[in-house]
């Protein structure tokens, strides 16, 4: 059984829309945007992650970019298994040895996910060598990983914002008590932002020009105590089809997501409206918790607080709060094993 150890991995995997984490050895060693090259004339894959992120948005018409993730579940089966295969034989510790190792995996999935969805990530994670694989539902990851006790009997409630989809779940006694899964999340906003750009300025900005805008000005309130610096932001005009500049402050960005943020609270207040008196008692005490690259948002904690009247916490590191609840649950199978999605 040793022997059969030595020739296994542990690797814990947050498979995001978005970005793509892998844990082994208790370390982040990959932390890659989930995004292939694909040849169109071979059908090869030709760039993964970074690379390939680079390509956005300026390839031939021989080259195709492709997210093989779509709201947080698998979109394209081939690229996604050429994905995951080639981001596990990046792990600097994996690419020592001789023979490819048999790998015991934990992967996170939305708590929407279909069975459908389901098996198609199991099947992913099998063809790369994946011997055992469990599956963990992204709002518990990420409440182990910001460190809240879920297996006691007091209700925590998480708001997991990542790039496909927003998980909001109650949890207690180790299990989900409510949850909602809206695909109201990274991706939406930066097309909103794609689209406020078009309407607004008659300015065509691509997929990757939005998601800088999110980042560096991004803003879910008018008013903020410290606004980021306003960007100069560089496009194709719609009306004479030159090349031009414009100026885009935090407020733009902020009227430009409004609509998708209130989204995001209605199903804050629905999954709120449905959750036992009891629990709802212990989240008035302990408040709501953030995660996800969402909750980097500025203003989106005073904003939600203003709309629920409780207060509201952005976890450590809310980019790895998924991966690292998944890394605790690999290490410790035995204490989170009926959490594990059978």
């Amino acid at each position: 059984m040793a022997f059969l150890d030595f020739l296994t991995e542990e690797i814990a995997i947050d498979l995001g829309t978005a970005n793509t984490l892998i844990i082994h050895n208790d370390k982040v060693v990959v932390d890659s945007p989930s995004i292939v090259a694909r040849d169109r004339a071979t059908g090869k894959i030709i760039a993964v992650g970074r690379e390939a992120n680079m390509m956005q948005g300026k390839t031939h018409e021989n080259i195709k970019t492709i997210r093989p993730l779509k709201d947080g579940v698998i979109a394209d089966f081939d690229a996604s298994e050429k994905m995951i295969s080639m981001l596990i034989k990046a792990i600097p510790a994996l690419k020592k040895k001789l023979f490819p190792p048999s790998l015991r995996m934990v992967i996170c999935i939305p708590s929407g996910i279909t069975e459908v969805e389901m098996r198609a990530v199991k099947e992913s994670a099998e063809r790369v060598n994946g011997k055992e694989v469990h599956l963990i539902h992204e709002p518990m990851a990420a409440s182990i990983g910001i460190g809240l006790d879920i297996m006691e009997p007091k209700g925590n409630m998480i708001v997991d914002i990542g790039g496909g989809t927003t998980e909001i779940a109650v949890i207690a006694l180790g299990g989900i008590v409510c949850d909602r899964s809206v695909k109201i999340a990274g991706d939406v906003f930066t097309n909103d932002i794609v689209n406020y750009m078009r309407t607004q300025f008659n300015l065509f900005i691509g997929e990757s020009t939005g998601e800088k805008i999110k980042i560096e000005c991004g803003s879910a309130l008018d008013d903020l105590e410290n606004p980021p610096n306003e960007m100069e932001i560089q496009g194709r005009d719609l009306l004479t089809g030159k090349p031009k500049s414009v100026l885009m402050t935090h407020k733009d960005v902020a009227k430009a997501l409004d609509k998708s943020i209130i989204r995001i609270e209605d199903a804050v207040m629905e999954t709120l409206s449905q959750t036992p008196p009891e629990l709802a008692s212990d989240i008035y005490n302990s408040g709501i918790y953030l995660a996800g690259g969402g909750a980097l948002l500025r203003g989106l904690d005073t904003r939600l607080s203003n709309k629920t009247d409780l207060p509201v916490y952005i976890s450590e590191d809310p980019l790895r709060a998924v991966v690292r609840g998944t890394g605790i649950a690999l290490k410790n199978l035995e204490i989170f094993k009926n959490i594990l999605v059978r």
